[in-house]
């Protein structure tokens, strides 16, 4: 056997794949737009597009649910929304009053930011409080996930702020905000099933581009993903056009 094949037999063994993707794929796919310059015309087009793809989601910044809500009454689509977000260095309560604004504007699904320096200081009591207060405030009207940021945690850190998701009775445990140095990674999702096991969801979010990375995220262990790319990943077109190619950072005069 090549050198190469039996490196993908060890490695299977060692990370075995997991599951393969059980619903269509755009079942799998929040459609996110979460620029700072997004319009409420672009936030119209994802919606759309979200429709035409089958999305799970449209995961918008907390001004446009209230718009998305309208938009995607009677689709069978969430409004999902982000929390303490791209930082998550929110007090506690400003947190939570957030997303019960954001619950009263019709977020079915609310993604709020952990307090990252906390759990690299091991604050954890602080952290859980933290969770535990949006939790709270979605008073069961809305799914809650945690986004933890795995780009700038360890390995340790990772579980210990699973465990915490966990604990605090959060939904789903979350990679990225898009807005950090890396997004989802195949071995930070399986760790982070390997903590929880199937007592909770994991979304895997950003670097999922293509059909492939959705795949490779969903066998890893991933049930929803953050991504601009849905009509790529639905199509398997990687060259297939989606909103987000137009929703780019506008030109400043010279």
């Amino acid at each position: 056997m090549e050198k190469n094949g039996i490196i993908e037999q060890v490695r299977e063994e060692v990370f075995p794949s997991g599951k393969a993707a059980e619903k269509p794929l755009g079942k799998y796919c929040d459609h996110t737009v979460l620029r700072a310059y997004t319009t409420r015309e672009t936030v119209k087009q994802f919606c759309e597009e979200a429709v035409r793809c089958g999305a799970a989601s449209v995961c918008v910044n907390p001004v446009h649910v209230a718009y998305v809500h309208e938009l995607l009454r009677g689709t069978g689509l969430y409004t999902c929304t982000v929390i303490g977000f791209p930082l998550g260095a929110n007090r506690s309560c400003v947190k939570a009053m957030e997303a019960a604004l954001a619950v009263e504007d019709g977020a079915d699904e609310v993604d709020m930011v952990m307090n990252i320096g906390a759990l690299r200081e091991k604050d954890y009591e602080l952290v859980r409080r933290d969770i535990a207060g949006v939790v709270a405030a979605a008073a069961g009207r809305a799914k809650v996930k945690v986004i933890i940021e795995t780009c700038y945690l360890t390995d340790r850190e990772i579980v210990a702020a699973s465990l915490l998701c966990q604990q605090a009775g959060a939904d789903y445990v979350k990679t990225s905000t898009g807005f950090g140095t890396d997004g989802a990674r195949e071995r930070d999702v399986r760790l982070i099933r390997q903590t929880v096991g199937d007592t909770m969801k994991i979304k895997a979010s950003t670097n999922i581009n293509t059909r492939e990375d959705a795949e490779r995220m969903i066998a890893a262990g991933a049930d929803r993903l953050g991504t601009s790319r849905t009509p790529q990943i639905v199509t398997g077109d990687a060259k297939a056009h989606s909103a987000s190619m137009e929703n780019q950072p506008p030109k400043q005069d010279c």
